[in-house]
């Protein structure tokens, strides 16, 4: 029996949204696990019109930043496209990071308070209709046992496969295998027969939240000390060009994807041996734009 295909994560970007809709269609066809829409360019929007122009795959973001919208809004949007989906949309949330907050203007509390706050307040909206099921974006195990103590779902984002193990030690034994308890990660994903141009790409997507805190705590508590803490001096000696090269190839192998069509093929069976149910592959091309790099994941996968 062949391995399930992954989900594949797409962004809507401005001029290319009715050519992404196809490829979510072609997605569809294809029998992939479903389609996941990160924050960038609207992704309520963006699932919204996968309610509409889909028929069977599942879908949802990944993540909505629960800052964004009232609750009211959220439950709104969210039982609209729950219902003309047929079921198949999954409101991811997520606190989001620090330039998130302040470019939507808010100053937000403890994560764990806003999240639980969050869950609770949507679920308590019962005139709007039944409501999608919540998958709540973690990485440390506080987050992921409040996942397993609340929501359906605990999505990751640029986790170590050598790390899920532990994390996933947050969630009762009965969540972690149950098949209906959504268990995902985005995994930046690079397929090329070039293996340096493919790690180049990667290790470019990810410098970005490199900078960011809270990710460098959960690499560090994944094991990854010295490379966080050198990256953490670079930073604050003014020396932002450096901190890609502290970014390993083995931090690299054990956080992405990539090379070539059978390694990564083997990759995603790995994740899938990890714990993680749904690997979601979030693609880069070392030969093109996003249009290229799905033309490269259709091509890997059939």
């Amino acid at each position: 029996m062949s391995e399930p295909l992954p989900a594949l994560c797409l962004i809507a970007v401005p001029g290319r949204r009715r050519r992404t809709l196809e490829l979510c269609q072609e997605t569809e066809k294809r029998g992939y696990a479903g389609i996941y829409v990160p924050s960038p360019f609207g992704n309520m929007s963006m699932c919204e019109a996968l309610a509409w122009q889909t028929e069977k795959i599942t879908f949802g973001t990944a993540i909505a930043p629960i800052y964004q919208r009232t609750i009211v809004d959220f439950a709104q949007s969210a039982a609209m496209m729950h219902e003309v989906s047929g079921g198949r949309f999954r409101l991811g949330i997520g606190i989001a990071h620090g330039p998130s907050h302040v470019r939507m203007g808010v100053t937000p509390g403890k994560p764990l308070g806003d999240t639980r706050s969050f869950i609770e307040k949507f679920r308590a909206q019962d005139t709007f209709g039944p409501l999608p099921p919540i998958i709540v974006a973690a990485l440390r195990q506080k987050m992921v046992a409040l996942a397993g103590e609340l929501a359906q779902g605990v999505i990751f984002a640029n986790a170590c496969r050598s790390h899920m193990g532990a994390s996933l030690g947050a969630l009762p034994a009965g969540k972690r295998s149950d098949a209906a308890f959504f268990i995902g990660n985005m995994i930046p994903t690079c397929i090329s027969d070039d293996v340096e141009a493919a790690k180049a790409v990667n290790r470019r997507t990810l410098t970005n939240y490199a900078f960011l805190p809270n990710y460098r705590n959960y690499w560090k508590e994944a094991g990854y000390v010295e490379e966080m803490e050198a990256i953490e001096k670079a930073i604050a000696d003014g020396r932002r060009d450096d901190v890609p090269k502290f970014l390993t190839d083995k931090w690299l192998a054990d956080t992405t994807l990539f090379g070539p069509a059978a390694k990564v093929r083997d990759g995603v069976a790995a994740w899938r041996a990890a714990g993680v149910h749904t690997p979601i592959l979030v693609p880069s091309s070392a030969a093109g734009n996003q249009m290229k790099a799905i033309e490269e994941v259709f091509a890997t996968f059939g």
